[in-house]
């Protein structure tokens, strides 16, 4: 058996370091070498994460402390504004182990591959440096990626996600009472993932999240003014031309419903539709934000850039 690689893990607590840690207990080429968690120092990660079998227990690591100990990998699944301080260290400290960074710090930052493996595969393999997208970044642009050269103006994207996706720190996003039969929308304008999505396909996109009562699940439908005449069949064809050797991205020709995202490892595209006139597309992406959208992201940039198989450890 090959030693494994060790994985460190800061910012643990959250939702995503839940999904993190059992990714990587259940990876054949990975350890947990520590987790980061000031709420939960002290505990066993086993309290929280049952498949972890490697005894760790929950520390309250400074960066400096992190950056000292062994890893070939470190993820930073800490709240925006958070990552600078562990980059930092690690970079004076082994600035070749790997990091991947979960939040939107250096998602806008050219040094960093940005880890939409689908997207961006050539650039993420054998990277040390690797910004994972966010949830609705990653919808967004897997749903608008075939057609960016067909764009006749700026794609409106309607998204909703389950409250998972507001994090652990309270507020109205996660407040379960509030959101009880509830839709609640928010930044109207302006969303980092808006921007990070327009940035990365190189287009103009107006998007507009909004949260619902359930945990987790994500969908968003774009709709797409077209520069020319489109039929639904030719439409199809340049999303299955695009990903039938993806093995993350399902298509159908149905519309996806919120719930079919809830739990996948990757993304279901469908629901292809045009208008009477043809120059108007609908293309609808679900899947699980903290999955594809945040953990499975992770684990399939970090096989990337250690040189292993993409899907170890995510498909059988």
């Amino acid at each position: 058996m090959s030693t494994p690689f060790l994985v460190g893990l800061v910012g643990a607590r959250g939702h995503t370091g839940r999904e993190l840690m059992r990714l990587i207990a259940e990876h054949p080429e990975l350890m947990l070498a520590y987790a980061v968690s000031r709420e939960f120092a002290g505990r066993s990660v086993s309290d929280i994460a049952p498949e972890d079998k490697d005894e760790c227990v929950f520390e309250a690591l400074e960066p400096e402390e992190a950056a000292r100990r062994r890893a070939d990998v470190v993820i930073l699944a800490a709240p925006d504004g958070a990552a600078a301080p562990y980059v930092e260290a690690i970079e004076a400290t082994a600035p070749q182990r790997i990091i991947v960074d979960l939040s939107a710090d250096y998602r806008f930052d050219d040094k960093w591959a940005y880890g939409l493996p689908e997207l961006n595969r050539a650039k993420i393999r054998g990277a040390t440096r690797i910004a994972n997208p966010g949830c609705y970044a990653t919808a967004m642009q897997l749903a608008l990626a075939p057609l960016v050269s067909h764009f006749g103006g700026a794609p409106s994207v309607f998204g909703v996600s389950g409250y998972s996706g507001a994090g652990t720190k309270p507020s109205p996003r996660n407040d379960i009472e509030r959101l009880k039969d509830n839709l609640m929308p928010y930044a109207m304008t302006g969303h980092k993932h808006e921007r990070e999505a327009a940035r990365h396909l190189g287009k103009a996109v107006n998007f507009t999240p909004h949260v619902h009562p359930a945990f987790s699940g994500l969908i968003v439908t774009a709709h797409i003014p077209l520069t020319e005449k489109m039929s639904k069949s030719d439409l199809a064809k340049l999303y299955e031309e695009k990903y039938s050797k993806e093995p993350l991205i399902a298509l159908r020709n149905e519309p996806p419903e919120l719930k079919d995202g809830s739990g996948r490892k990757g993304v279901l595209i469908g629901g292809f539709a045009v208008s009477e006139n043809e120059r108007h597309a609908v293309v609808i992406a679900a899947e699980d934000n903290l999955l594809k959208g945040a953990a499975v992201q992770a684990v399939q940039n970090i096989n990337l850039a250690l040189g292993l198989k993409e899907m170890t450890g995510l498909v059988n």
